[in-house]
């Protein structure tokens, strides 16, 4: 059986996305759970680029 597991290339740019959502968050956070909270952010990074995108355009 065949799989097809889609393009490395968009796995390559959410991993270096999420490095650096990580760095970004952990290294402005003031405490343990801000910093914890960082890290669940930097997990959906790409949900949160698409949402002021698309507040941005109007639509």
């Amino acid at each position: 059986m065949k799989s097809d597991h889609g393009s490395g290339s968009a796995s390559a740019v959410y991993g270096l996305g999420f490095i650096g959502a990580v760095i970004y968050y952990i290294s402005t956070a003031t405490s343990f759970w801000i910093g914890l909270l960082g890290f669940l952010k930097a997990i959906v990074w790409p949900a949160f680029l698409v949402y002021e995108a698309l507040k941005a355009l109007g639509a």
